[in-house]
């Protein structure tokens, strides 16, 4: 057993406590003797197996930023099946298939097994002991590297993770930890501070008894699915509330709407102008606003709106009076609102509603401080990896570390990311499996899987207080020569930094850090027991203090559709599926047989089309087609989907991998390397919704896999029909 001792002020620093949880890290109410602390190595418990019986460990999800807390079962000290955790305010007992995908993460066959080091233009197999040998020579005490030579791209992290990830290149003076997210909400992110005063926003759907979504797939692909799908259920209970989806292209969420809405793509802010437009004619909404907003909105009458948008003038007239009619109400967006050159302006003139319905303190929240804001997450930009690969092609970065995030792959073509990436002399990725960027690292450390490791999160997302979730193995690793990312960063730091000699192992140090911060939640358990009632719950809860929400209508603009060019005649959606987001999950084959929620699709990419615009341009399902934009072009096969708009298209991201293991490989196209270079005019962020392509048959028809069958109607029934707007006599039904 190894002890070690270090003064209080440095064990605060190292552990990430700071300002006020300092404070109260070094008040009493903790059994670790004042200016001395003790730190002791894990040692493994004794096992509970009783054959055929299973037994639950509380841990996190990290399939997704949602930070969902679950329960596996372990059976024969093996993880077998992952459920939700009832102690956590975000997943409530439940879990989503993505979620579940997480066991086969664990235990997939193409996952690294050892170190490899790129030699002659290869990667090979090497030792730990060589593998910590480079490492040490090129990142140890005796590195030349100091400042921003050295930089670490991860994808969003919270917790002690970042934490520590920050501590490591603070040895070196860098600030250079860069975030990269291939679906930043960065955008509506800032939109949304700049209007309420706070970027993210808690939404009370169950209190809501009218939703209106500008293309939110909060069902589907959202901040915080699962716990969406919980309130969402409260939001149908009686008196059971309404939902109006307004987007391009169907989302999850929209197949669950009383009414959906077909928009033109960037449109959204001149609709919501519009519908601010016919709401201030009322005299208790026009009292909420100043009068340079009644000016902004006094040109956007319905037959103004009706014309740029696609939306009948007596839809514009109804989607008002429901809201005038329903209250109180919540109005929210989502990329396909932010995803544009003007994204900024879309997205504050959406929340523009909120504050005209007075939604503000009902159904919209501000979310509680966090005691320790060095644990919150880091969103991930397109703008910060930009600049990273501005710094590699100027020279100035000299070694650079990856974790978490796959840019070679999700880059745009424009960015020339990978060949940026060849100009640093030293490239380290930390990877579960080998993927197109670990592909042209110098050397590659295979990680322990999810169910192996340690480690703390906090959601972005927190609908009840303030929760710290709690990661822990819940088996033992399946292969020697995989290690934990902290791990891996305390090699680095012991032999750069002494007080990190304290701790033996991350988990010695996220014990200690864990313990240290006890006052923090009032806690009168000795240390080992709040310890262990952490693992025992997978979660620790701190009430917090909730942020007021304000009504900053200064951000206001209005937005500047784009038109369609001759050339390109078509908007292009990238959509977003729930289990494969970005494309990081590609390799897990109950993903890729999971058929996708709104066509049903399997194991490929596909073009949606709407039937009236293939009718026109005869094209029939199947029949491959060629998407060219300003940047470039790929192939997919034609699906005829109704749940678009007539002059758009649309392709789901994640397919398309060149290097990604058996299951994902060679599956599908990528619509990244399609991305024109357009940007947010506030932000700099890539523009994912402002891409436009022109369509091209090639000759070709394959059949397309889809579970929905050959036809549109079940056995040979048609149980469903369609109607038009005026048979259904929709202005009835709600």
């Amino acid at each position: 057993m190894i002890k070690h001792t270090m003064d209080r002020r440095d064990f605060l620093r190292v552990l990430g406590i700071s300002g006020a949880a300092a404070t109260l890290a070094g008040c009493g109410n903790t059994a670790i003797e004042s200016g001395v602390e003790e730190v002791m190595s894990y040692v493994h418990p004794q096992d509970f197996v009783v054959p055929g019986i299973g037994v639950f460990y509380a841990s996190t999800c990290t399939q997704c930023g949602s930070g969902c807390g679950i329960m596996g079962k372990v059976r024969e000290g093996r993880v077998l099946k992952l459920e939700g955790n009832p102690e956590s305010g975000i997943s409530g007992g439940k879990i989503c298939g993505l979620g579940q995908a997480a066991v086969q993460a664990h235990y997939n066959p193409d996952r690294l097994h050892t170190p490899m080091l790129n030699m002659d233009g290869g990667l090979v197999p090497i030792s730990w002991d060589r593998a910590s040998q480079i490492l040490d020579e090129r990142l140890g005490a005796k590195s030349s590297l100091q400042g921003d030579q050295i930089a670490f791209l991860s994808g969003g992290m919270s917790g002690h993770q970042r934490v520590l990830l920050e501590n490591f290149l603070d040895s070196y003076g860098s600030k250079q930890h860069v975030c990269y997210d291939a679906l930043s909400d960065a955008t509506g992110r800032a939109a949304t501070k700049a209007v309420l005063g706070t970027e993210q926003p808690l939404w009370d759907l169950s209190k809501s008894r009218l939703i209106l979504s500008f293309g939110s797939d909060f069902l589907g692909n959202g901040v915080s699915p699962v716990y969406m799908a919980r309130e969402f259920a409260k939001f149908r209970k009686a008196p059971r509330g309404t939902l109006i989806q307004i987007e391009p292209r169907m989302t999850l969420t929209g197949g669950n709407a009383d009414r959906w809405y077909p928009i033109k793509p960037g449109t959204e802010g001149i609709l919501a102008l519009g519908i601010a437009h016919d709401l201030l004619q009322h005299p208790e909404f026009s009292g909420s606003v100043p009068q340079e907003v009644l000016d902004l909105v006094k040109n956007y009458d319905r037959e103004t709106v009706s014309d740029i948008t696609g939306i009948g003038a007596d839809s514009v007239r109804l989607i008002a009076a429901q809201l005038w009619n329903n209250s109180p109400s919540l109005v929210v967006a989502g990329p396909a609102v932010y995803g544009h050159a003007y994204g900024f302006s879309n997205m504050a003139a959406v929340q523009l509603l909120n504050i005209i319905l007075g939604n503000r303190g009902k159904t919209l929240q501000g979310q509680a401080e966090h005691p320790f804001p060095q644990m919150t997450p880091t969103p991930g930009t397109y703008r910060a990896l930009a600049e990273l690969t501005q710094k590699m092609q100027s020279g100035q970065c000299q070694a650079l570390l990856i974790t978490g995030t796959n840019p070679v792959f999700t880059s745009p073509s424009q960015l020339a990311f990978s060949e940026a990436m060849k100009k640093v002399p030293f490239k380290v990725a930390m990877v579960t499996h080998l993927d197109e960027t670990a592909g042209q690292c110098d050397l590659v450390l295979p990680l322990l899987s999810a169910m192996e490791d340690f480690g703390t999160h906090v959601a972005d997302y927190q609908p009840e207080g303030v929760e710290v979730l709690i990661q822990q193995p819940l088996m033992e690793k399946l292969y020697p020569d995989t290690r934990g990312f902290g791990d891996i960063l305390l090699d680095v730091l012991r032999k750069r930094k002494a007080d990190y000699a304290a701790f033996p192992d991350y988990y010695s140090y996220l014990k200690a850090a864990v313990v240290k911060a006890k006052p923090v939640f009032q806690s009168e358990e000795s240390d080992d027991r709040f310890w262990e009632t952490a693992l025992m719950k997978g979660v620790i809860k701190w009430q917090g203090k909730t942020t007021a929400l304000e009504a900053k209508l200064g951000a206001l603009e209005v937005p500047n559709p784009r038109e369609l060019s001759t050339d390109y005649p078509f908007y292009f959606i990238p959509s977003i599926r729930p289990d494969m987001r970005d494309g990081r999950h590609a390799h897990l084959p109950w993903l890729q047989e999971s058929p996708e929620t709104m066509t049903t699709i399997v194991w490929d990419s596909w073009v949606e089309i709407h039937p009236k615009t293939a009718a026109e341009m005869q094209i029939k399902e199947g029949d491959v087609l060629v998407l060219q934009s300003a940047t470039g072009s790929i192939q997919a096969k034609a699906y005829l989907f109704p749940g678009i708009q007539p002059d758009t298209v649309s392709m789901p991201l994640g397919q398309g991998h060149t290097q990604m293991g058996r299951y994902a490989t060679g599956v599908g196209a990528n619509p990244y390397k399609i991305m024109d270079a357009v940007f947010d005019a506030h932000t700099g962020e890539l523009a994912l919704h402002a891409t436009r392509v022109a369509i091209r048959k090639t000759g070709d028809n394959q059949m397309v896999v889809k579970d929905e069958g050959p036809t549109n109607v079940q056995h040979g029934q048609k149980l469903v029909a369609t109607l038009s707007a005026d048979q259904a006599r929709l202005s009835q039904e709600i």
